[in-house]
């Protein structure tokens, strides 16, 4: 299975945060699933802790991710084109396209964010 955190997956993941549910730790552990982890999570977080809502070290995140073995996605062309085509139902420019992205790569979107399930994307709830 390919999961794609969303920012406050990842981040819940690595803070050993128990708002993140067992079952999807375990998923999140199993060498059998892909895990991936985009460039927009990290730009959200920067952008956070740019503005003081948000104590973290980036650096040590991907250091993190990098250990762990989950995979650093970047923004392709694939994935702004399925954002282009996505209705307007979320407001926030940082979860539409990690949706957009979670389509395009036919990965479950890993999130306990509502507005999430309107779009056309597997969500494994955080």
């Amino acid at each position: 299975m390919r999961l794609l955190l969303d920012t406050h997956a990842l981040l819940w993941w690595l803070s050993d945060d128990k708002r993140l549910g067992s079952n999807v730790r375990q998923l999140i552990a199993d060498p059998g699933n892909s895990v991936l982890v985009s460039t927009v999570s990290f730009w959200e977080i920067l952008v956070k802790v740019r503005v003081g809502k948000l104590r973290a070290d980036v650096q040590e995140c991907w250091d993190t991710i990098e250990q762990q073995g989950f995979m650093v996605l970047g923004i392709t062309r694939q994935h702004l084109g399925t954002l282009a085509g996505l209705p307007l139902h979320h407001r926030d420019p940082f979860d539409h396209l990690l949706i957009a992205q979670a389509i395009a790569e036919g990965a479950a979107l890993v999130s306990d964010d509502p507005t999430a399930r309107e779009y056309p994307v597997q969500i494994v709830a955080a």
